[in-house]
C-alpha cells in the first residue's frame, strides 16, 4: 500500500521540485504522527483532508502558473512574429531601395559608357583627318623632295657633261703640246740641242702635272 508522502508525489510529479518538498512534508508528518502514541480516525481524516486542500490548492496555482505562463508565450510569440513581420518590411523596403539605387547606377554608368564612346568616335575621326593631313603633307614633301633630287640629277647631268667637254677640250689640248713636244723633241734630237731637250722634259713633265691635278680636282669635287 502506497504511504501518503508517495500518493502526494505521484500527485505533483509534474513540477518535481513541489512534489519532491510536499512528499519530505508529509514523510516527516507521517513519521512525527508515529511517534504519537494516541491517535484518533478523526484527526487523521482532518489532516487528510487539509493535505487534499492544499493539493488541490497547488493544483489550482499551479494550473493559473501554467496559464498565466501559456500567455505570456503566446504574448511573446506575438511580439515576435510582429518584430520578424516588421523586420520582413524592412528588409523588402531595403531591398527596393538597392534595386531602385542599382537601377540608378546602371543608368548612370550606360550614360557616361555612352559618353565615353562618343568621345572616343571623336577622337578616333580627328587622328584619321590628322593622318590623312599628315599623309598629303608628307606626299606633298616627298613628292618635292623627288622634284628637287631630279633637278640635282639633271644638273649633276649637265655638270658631268660639260665636265667631259671640258676635260676632252684639255685631253686634246695636251694631245696636242705632247704631239708637239715630241716633234720639237725629235727635232732637238736630231739636231744635238741639249738645252732645248731639257725645256722639251721639263714642259712635258709640268703639263702631266698640271693634268693630273685636274683630274683630282675633279674626282674631289663629284666625291663631295
Amino acid at each position: 500500500m502506497m504511504t501518503l508522502a508517495a500518493k502526494v508525489y505521484e500527485a505533483f510529479k509534474e513540477d518535481e521540485n513541489k512534489a519532491r518538498v510536499l512528499a519530505d512534508v508529509i514523510e516527516r508528518i507521517e513519521i512525527g504522527m508515529s511517534d504519537v502514541d494516541i491517535v484518533t480516525s478523526h484527526d487523521l481524516t482532518r489532516t487528510e483532508l487539509t493535505l487534499i486542500k492544499e493539493i488541490e490548492q497547488n493544483r489550482a496555482n499551479f494550473a493559473i502558473e501554467m496559464e498565466k505562463v501559456r500567455n505570456e508565450i503566446k504574448e511573446t510569440e506575438l511580439k515576435l512574429v510582429k518584430e520578424i513581420e516588421k523586420v520582413r518590411n524592412e528588409i523588402k523596403e531595403t531591398e527596393l531601395k538597392l534595386v531602385k539605387e542599382i537601377e540608378k547606377v546602371r543608368s548612370d554608368l550606360s550614360i557616361e559608357i555612352e559618353k565615353a564612346r562618343n568621345e572616343i568616335k571623336e577622337t578616333e575621326l580627328k587622328l584619321v583627318k590628322e593622318i590623312e593631313k599628315v599623309r598629303s603633307d608628307l606626299s606633298i614633301e616627298i613628292e618635292k623632295v623627288r622634284n628637287e633630287i631630279k633637278e640635282t640629277e639633271l644638273k649633276l647631268v649637265k655638270e658631268i657633261e660639260k665636265v667631259r667637254s671640258d676635260l676632252t677640250i684639255e685631253i686634246e689640248k695636251v694631245r696636242g703640246d705632247v704631239a708637239q713636244a715630241r716633234s720639237d723633241l725629235t727635232i732637238a734630237i736630231h739636231s744635238n740641242n741639249v738645252s732645248a731637250i731639257r725645256w722639251l722634259v721639263g714642259l712635258m713633265i709640268t703639263q702631266l702635272i698640271a693634268v693630273s691635278g685636274l683630274l683630282v680636282g675633279l674626282f674631289q669635287y663629284f666625291l663631295k
